[in-house]
């Protein structure tokens, strides 16, 4: 049984597969997980955070309680597909790693304010399940 509660709003055809095996590894309550287009990111990252631009992946935690999915993650299947050529890596393996990148924001690490665990953890990840490094690449 998966954790991930999907919605697609796109073309886009995509395996879930290894996104419900890392959620489930990190044990984590069901998550929301959207696909989209630039256009309605932009929408999200507007109303949701005042950023007047599209994103690649946003995620917005739940409040805890009992029964409540943990959050949900968006993702951008135009900025998937223009990392995936860009880095040289497949549409999955991009789409996994901005899925890692949002759920460890959804279990409580944040880059822009710790002193690096969440870049750890990404890395942790990305060699465990043998992921492009380009994430911490561009990252760091």
């Amino acid at each position: 049984m998966s954790n991930l509660i999907f919605e697609n709003n796109t073309p886009y055809s995509i395996d879930l597969s290894l996104a419900t095996k890392i959620a489930k590894d990190l044990k984590a309550k069901e998550i929301e997980l959207i696909l989209t287009d630039n256009s309605e990111m932009h929408d999200i990252n507007l109303t949701r955070r005042g950023v007047d631009k599209p994103t690649d992946v946003l995620s917005f935690p739940y409040e805890p309680m009992p029964n409540t999915p943990l959050g949900s993650i968006i993702i951008s299947c135009e900025f998937v597909e223009k990392y995936s050529k860009q880095f040289k890596h497949s549409f999955e393996d991009e789409f996994n790693l901005l899925f890692i990148h949002a759920l460890l924001h959804l279990l409580g690490f944040d880059h822009e304010v710790d002193n690096g665990e969440h870049r750890a953890k990404e890395q942790e990840l990305i060699e465990k399940y043998k992921l492009p490094q380009s994430l911490i690449i561009r990252n760091s």
